[in-house]
């Protein structure tokens, strides 16, 4: 009993230091789970956070199950993770067959189907930077095109056996979810030397994509209005200031709830956008001008194209917890073929039409080519989709960085940001709004946006969507592994790697020679 009472005051002071924790994590399971629509679904990133609080949450059910019966003994220290090993008994109101996959869902939410689930993927492979796809055609021709095919279905191999990472075999032949997120991946890649290291490096991949996400919406929003309103005496940096005033409230931010109101508005907004940016093209299908894709490639350039088009089918970040959260599992095979496959033919239709139509003429941001009649109001569409995804990157940074840095216990490297009653502290705000200014700084002294989804997509887009899978799978699973599939992850890891290296120096060549560029105007 003494046991038992000490357990139940740990846990309520856990409950309590993790109160605002919790509640954004539970927003971020809405906005996940039901209606990730931003390009990146960034909303799944959390879903690590809250996997591990969830984890710990069950320690008080449990405990209050067991005090209810007279005579109870204290749980045995296995039993509250049942979750990790599939081995211990499941809660009352879990079902054999559901499993962890069930208790991760939240309590009392319906899980997904696959349609909901393939919705989420593809918001998360089919957003708005699919406008610099015909950049990428431009300096790769019609390899640009097998490329954007390639990565399509390296991107739905490298999902499927990332899933396969979560599963083991337990002893009586059973497959059971071991894992339960990318970072639990990786760590038991790394264990038993470094059970942490895997995490860590997973945790900054995500920090920096989510990071360099928002700097990219907020060059896109000045780059976009500085084109839009070429006659009114405002600069590119002038512009990408006034959008990063707009933006600074996101520091305030403690939830999403508001944001996600409009996110399915601004996914279909932006779905009508392509959809007029095709017919416009297809008007002008008399011009177009066959003879200008090549079959020849720009070697300085086209490492560049890799980066972009790898950048705009991330999506493996989250896909262990929708997985997780999907009413029929078996399913998901299925639902990354047909994602993958849409994404791959409207993908190359949508940047080989826009490329037949201006040529030579193709700019970064494809809106930018349209005439200045339509391409005012579009532009303004993309603006107010760009401002109003860029609180779900930020914030989801923001959480990694605080969690990572701020709220890991004994082993965090600077004092809590949270008091006890949950409010942030003034000088956790005020880092909060110095990450705002850093991505205005960055925009402002690098307003290139394929230069930097080319940097972002050859270093952490390959590295989450290619090297680690592959790796991951021959880490954990090589044993079981057909010839075949040791062939496609070796195969995998090394020719991502090579385009990965190739395609960051060349980018960050890019990136400084602008920079040197900027400096001398």
């Amino acid at each position: 009993m003494a046991t038992l009472i000490r357990s139940k005051i740990s846990n309520v002071a856990t409950s309590v230091s993790n109160k605002s924790q919790a509640k954004v994590s539970g927003v971020f399971a809405r906005l996940g789970f039901q209606a990730a629509t931003d390009e990146e679904a960034v909303g799944f990133v959390h879903c690590d956070d809250l996997d591990y609080e969830h984890r710990q949450g069950l320690q008080m059910d449990i405990l209050k199950s067991e005090g209810s019966e007279e005579g109870g003994e204290p749980p045995l220290e296995g039993d509250i993770h049942y979750q990790r090993d599939g081995t211990g008994p499941l809660p009352p109101s879990a079902s054999k067959d559901e499993g962890v996959c069930s208790e991760l869902s939240g309590q009392g939410k319906p899980r997904i189907t696959a349609w909901e689930a393939g919705w989420n993927v593809t918001n998360a492979i089919q957003g708005m930077f699919v406008l610099g796809l015909p950049y990428a055609i431009l300096h790769g021709g019609y390899l640009g095109l097998f490329l954007i095919i390639f990565a399509a279905v390296v991107c739905c191999y490298t999902g499927k056996i990332l899933i396969a990472c979560l599963y083991e075999e337990n002893e009586d032949g059973e497959i059971v979810r071991v894992r339960d997120s990318y970072v639990d991946i990786a760590n038991a890649c790394c264990a038993p030397r470094f059970p942490s290291l895997g995490g860590r490096i997973v945790n900054v991949a995500q920090i920096i994509e989510l990071v360099m996400t928002c700097i990219l919406y907020v060059v896109v929003s000045g780059n976009l209005m500085y084109n839009s309103f070429p006659t009114l005496p405002v600069s590119q940096k002038s512009w990408s200031i006034i959008a990063t005033a707009v933006l600074l409230p996101c520091a305030f931010l403690k939830n999403l709830k508001a944001v996600s109101k409009f996110s399915l508005l601004c996914t279909l907004a932006h779905f009508v956008i392509n959809i007029l940016v095709i017919a416009y093209c297809l008007s002008r299908a008399r011009d177009w001008a066959w003879d200008k894709v090549k079959f020849y490639i720009d070697v300085k350039k086209f490492p560049i194209s890799i980066g972009i088009i790898v950048f705009s089918y991330t999506s493996q970040i989250f896909l262990p917890s929708l997985e997780g959260n999907m009413q029929n599992p078996k399913e998901f095979h299925c639902m990354m073929n047909w994602t993958h496959i849409a994404a791959c033919i409207l993908k190359g239709l949508f940047a080989l039409v826009a490329y037949l139509t201006w040529a030579d003429e193709t700019k970064e941001v494809i809106t930018d080519n349209l005439p200045s009649t339509i391409r005012a109001v579009v532009n303004l569409f993309l603006v107010a989709k760009a401002l109003l995804s860029y609180p779900l990157p930020f914030f989801a940074a923001v959480e990694v960085l605080e969690r990572s840095l701020f709220q890991d216990g004994a082993r965090a490297f600077f004092p809590n940001c949270y008091g006890g009653d949950g409010r942030i502290k003034s000088w956790g705000l005020t880092l909060r709004c110095a990450l705002v200014v850093f991505t205005l700084l960055m925009a402002i002294y690098v307003p290139h946006f394929a230069l930097l989804m080319g940097l972002t997509g050859s270093l952490t887009g390959a590295g989450l969507c290619f090297l680690l899978p592959s790796l991951f799978h021959l880490k954990l699973l090589w044993r079981k592994l057909l010839w075949h599939h040791v062939f496609f992850d070796v195969a995998i890891f090394v020719i991502g790697g090579i385009c990965s290296v190739s395609g960051f120096i060349h980018s960050l060549e890019g990136l400084i020679e602008a920079y040197r560029t900027n400096t001398e105007d």
